[in-house]
């Protein structure tokens, strides 16, 4: 098993929905520390059943990925809000911007005469996940050193 603190390179497929929409194949594995939160919670959990060179098929529910779908975060917004570029929107299309609370990323989900509604949740909330995943290899966590 994959203990916290390991460092992991492995190789994986992202399928949503049956459509493949992220791999790491014909490329480099993507590194990172098992236990620290770097892959979706769903992911990590199961990862950490895995001994290097397993090829395992994990399918990740939305809760344990990017998360429900929340509606209150589609968001109806002036179109004139998008000054002169506003002609040029296209649903489907990911926006920014700023706020007082910080920068927002958003996707276009429809454009009426004055508005513009905005989805900003993540793009992949409320999906199932599927990941075919092959470890690649597994470092052991690094021993600290405790002095006296």
């Amino acid at each position: 098993m994959i203990a916290n603190g390991s460092t992991v390179k492995m190789h994986y497929t992202l399928t949503v929905d049956g459509a493949v929409l992220d791999s790491s194949a014909g490329g480099e594995p993507l590194e990172f520390v098992q236990g620290e939160g770097h892959i979706i919670p769903g992911l990590e959990k199961e990862i950490g059943t895995f001994s290097q060179g397993d090829k395992k098929h994990v399918t990740v529910s939305a809760e344990n990925g990017y998360g429900e779908k929340h509606p209150e975060l589609v968001q109806k917004v002036p179109k004139d809000a998008f000054g002169p570029k506003a002609g040029e929107l296209k649903v489907g299309a990911v926006v920014g911007g700023q706020t007082p609370n910080g920068v927002f990323q958003a996707v276009v989900a429809e454009i009426a005469d004055s508005e513009v509604t905005l989805d900003l949740n993540h793009p992949l909330a409320g999906k199932t996940l599927d990941f075919d995943v092959e470890i690649v290899s597994v470092q052991p966590p690094k021993s600290k050193l405790i002095l006296p």
